[in-house]
């Protein structure tokens, strides 16, 4: 399966470019936040999650596809992951595509939780790096924007 996407994203980069390829990532990835994040509420039996809660919900999520997610920190204003292990193995290696995966399904799993989040990937395995690490800004964006971080707002917001 992993394979199978890989190459699915590969073709999609080269046919329509990196950047129109996230943007169908970002689309499927929303679409699973929204089906974890009503699997996750059922089995915490909450209407919403609270921040520990998220944060537990994210590592393993990815723990369950074989990643290798921890917390490095966590506290009201933000929740930084590290991971040490990507789900894709080497086949993640220039397929940053697959990172907006992630990005999305992160971004809409606090924003429907905590009412917003803004996530950024400063180091992934994808791009070279020998870890992947994501920042989610969970207060309203009155710290310095990152240019290259995604925002999502709750839903009924």
């Amino acid at each position: 399966m992993r394979s199978v996407l890989r190459e699915l994203v590969g073709i999609l980069e080269s046919t329509v470019g990196e950047r129109e390829a996230e943007a169908y990532i970002n689309h499927v990835g929303v679409s699973l936040g929204q089906v974890l994040n009503e699997e996750y509420r059922a089995a915490f039996a909450e209407d919403r999650l609270d921040l520990a809660q998220v944060a537990a919900t994210l590592v393993d999520l990815k723990a369950r596809i074989d990643g290798g997610f921890f917390i490095e920190s966590m506290d009201r204003n933000e929740i930084v992951l590290v991971n040490t292990a990507c789900p894709f193995g080497d086949m993640v290696i220039g397929r940053t595509s697959l990172c907006r995966m992630t990005a999305n399904v992160f971004g809409h799993i606090v924003a429907e939780n905590l009412g917003y989040a803004r996530v950024g990937i400063q180091e992934a395995i994808a791009r070279g790096h020998s870890r992947c690490r994501v920042t989610i800004g969970i207060a309203d964006p009155v710290l310095p924007v990152d240019t290259q971080a995604s925002e999502f707002f709750a839903s009924d917001q």
